[in-house]
């Protein structure tokens, strides 16, 4: 299920030419996690986490929990992680750090 800021990102990213992602990636082998965007070449995934102030999943201590263990399973299979809350995305600050990491490959 993809958010609205989802589809935001996903809209930047396209604005900018940047290479299509992947949606909703299952990148730790042997967990279900699943990340929002996945640049397979740079080994980038991305999560846009919309209810960080909400008392959204992404705000309580389990949330966070469940959050760190992922970015930190993901990075030691190799990947890198960027997460972003939503003011990240609207304000276009995430695209653009994305765009940074994609040239820094």
């Amino acid at each position: 299920m993809t958010s609205t800021l989802e589809d935001t990102f996903l809209f930047q990213v396209r604005a900018l030419g940047l290479p299509e992602p992947e949606r909703e990636v299952v990148a730790v082998p042997g967990r279900k996690f699943r990340f929002d965007f996945c640049f397979r070449e740079a080994r980038l995934l991305i999560e846009v986490n919309g209810g960080t102030f909400t008392r959204g999943g992404h705000s309580t201590g389990l949330g966070i929990r469940r959050d760190y263990e992922k970015a930190n399973l993901a990075q030691l299979a190799g990947w890198r992680v960027l997460n972003f809350d939503g003011n990240a995305v609207k304000s276009g600050a995430a695209v653009e750090m994305v765009r940074k990491a994609l040239e820094a490959e």
